[in-house]
């Protein structure tokens, strides 16, 4: 068998999700021939996909060594620090690539993801911006610059952005979220609430919770008196939102 064939046979296992197979074929052809940078690849995409990070990150490391010139390399390892919440070094990376090949919009929205997770959110704006240029029809970039400008305080960017994002995916709950925020920010309170309100119905329980505590503040940041005891008991709270039955006038 040929090291294109063999290689080509692992890349299946990985497509059909065999990662163990994946892994013991790799260690075979490394210990054949330790510089097969590609069998370093396949290594990392099976230890990120079993959620085995830090190998996933120098198995990465070696393929790119072996290889410095390698896209797929480097998209790879910025894929796995990215997963290892390396945010900093993700953008870094995804930045890098972008450089290189600035019509890859794909690069450029994932440095404004990571840059906001790395808490530069300044500097999400500008990588978001940099992937609207490049395409405004562009979901992903739009719903990272509405998320990007929530977190700056820039109310009618976010709000537009936010909007955008919507009409192209109505149906995505993250730009749904991301209108909720930009409308809260621009003071339109009961829209916001009752955005929320709706997505609590929606998401899973995770995301609900969060929705719920941004929906908890807004409500309580509101309303006076009476009004506030529902706030004071998330449980009870979380139950009348969820059933239409807060509103803000």
């Amino acid at each position: 068998m040929t090291q294109l064939s063999a290689h080509a046979e692992v890349q299946a296992a990985l497509e059909r999700g065999q990662f163990d197979e994946v892994l013991e074929r790799t260690d075979e052809m490394l210990a054949a021939r330790p510089g097969d940078d590609a069998a370093h690849e396949l290594r990392s995409r099976a230890l990120l996909a079993l959620d085995r990070l830090d190998e996933a990150e120098r198995e990465a490391s070696d393929a790119l060594r072996l290889d410095p010139d390698e896209v797929r390399y480097r998209e790879l390892l910025a894929e796995v620090l990215a997963a290892r919440g390396a945010h900093r070094d993700a953008a870094a990376e995804f930045a890098s690539l972008a450089r290189d090949d600035p019509r890859q919009a794909g690069w450029t929205v994932a440095e404004a993801r990571e840059r906001l997770g790395a808490a530069q959110p300044e500097m999400g704006v500008d990588a978001a911006r940099r992937a609207v240029r490049l395409d405004a029809g562009d979901f992903a970039a739009q719903l990272a610059l509405a998320q990007a400008l929530v977190r700056t305080g820039e109310t009618a960017g976010a709000l537009d952005a936010a909007l955008r994002a919507v009409h192209l995916r109505p149906e995505d709950r993250q730009a749904r979220e991301a209108l909720a925020d930009a409308r809260w920010l621009a003071g339109d309170a009961p829209a916001a609430l009752d955005d929320f309100a709706v997505l609590a119905t929606e998401l899973p329980r995770g995301d609900r919770g969060r929705v719920l505590r941004k929906a908890r503040v807004l409500y309580r940041q509101r309303v006076t008196g009476a009004g506030r005891l529902v706030a004071i008991l998330p449980p009870v709270f979380s139950f009348a939102l969820q059933r239409g039955w807060i509103h803000l006038g």
